[in-house]
């Protein structure tokens, strides 16, 4: 799919998702949540996608929150603002539990919503220009506790409050040090970096990477939550399919596996 604001792009078995709304610093509309989460869902549905990557397009934001502009008319009212906030909801959890690897490929302004986008993701590797807010504290929004443990699950508890009660823009290497981000690369080398990780993961066995993503968002879960039974199941399929064969029999040949997910 593509609409103007939101770009899927398939290259060489990588879903390419662009935020498209560079005027406003990609801020996100409730259009672009909803379309957003059908160009994920068709990532997913695809036989030849392995990895997603989130974008913003332009050289000034990754996404700068939501698109304020538009809340006289999507957020005007309270069916108004569940709708969005449903929508935002679905947008977050299709990314989160997508069985497919997603990477945020972040250069500039990573703000609020744009920030909840990243969190979602597996991965973010970022350019040395970037920065990384909150300020839902400035606002006097309140923030659902969901979005908060997402936060608390990747940087803990002493820096998520941090970031929440300063509603401050840390910069990359303050984001580094938090744990928030997975790299930090030179601005001008962002593009490439991407694609040689995106390439290498790519390239690796699908089962394994997806019982290793399983096993990690069912640990993420309180004890009586996990689906242990899933995660064993992922793990027998691996040890039964023909790229486990494939993976043995190339080490041995000593050469690169070709593996085709099966």
């Amino acid at each position: 799919m593509n609409s103007e604001q939101i770009i899927l792009e398939r290259d060489n078995g990588i879903g390419k998702i662009t935020f498209n709304n560079p005027k406003r610093h990609n801020a996100m509309s409730l259009e672009m949540w909803r379309e957003g989460a059908t160009a994920i869902e068709e990532c997913i549905a695809s036989n030849d996608i392995r990895v997603i990557v989130l974008s913003g397009a332009g050289e000034k934001a990754f996404v700068a929150g939501a698109d304020i502009s538009k809340f006289g008319e999507e957020r005007n009212s309270r069916q108004d603002i569940d709708e969005y906030n449903q929508a935002v909801k679905y947008f977050q959890d299709t990314l989160f539990n997508s069985p497919i690897p997603t990477i945020a490929k972040i250069k500039g302004y990573c703000i609020g919503g744009g920030l909840a986008i990243a969190l979602c993701c597996d991965l973010r590797i970022a350019s040395d220009d970037s920065r990384f807010a909150v300020p839902a504290a400035k606002l006097g929004l309140g923030y659902p506790a969901g979005g908060i443990e997402r936060l608390m699950q990747i940087v803990g508890p002493s820096f998520a409050m941090e970031i929440f009660y300063t509603a401050r823009q840390f910069n990359a290497e303050e984001a580094m040090i938090m744990g928030l981000i997975n790299r930090i690369v030179p601005s001008n080398a962002l593009t490439e970096f991407c694609d040689g990780y995106t390439d290498r993961i790519s390239s690796n066995a699908p089962l394994t990477i997806r019982a290793v993503k399983t096993a990690v968002v069912e640990n993420l879960k309180a004890p009586p939550d996990r689906n242990i039974a899933l995660c064993e199941e992922q793990v027998s399929a691996c040890f039964a399919s023909n790229d486990y064969l494939e993976g043995r029999t190339a080490f041995i040949e000593k050469r690169k596996p070709q593996f085709t997910g099966t």
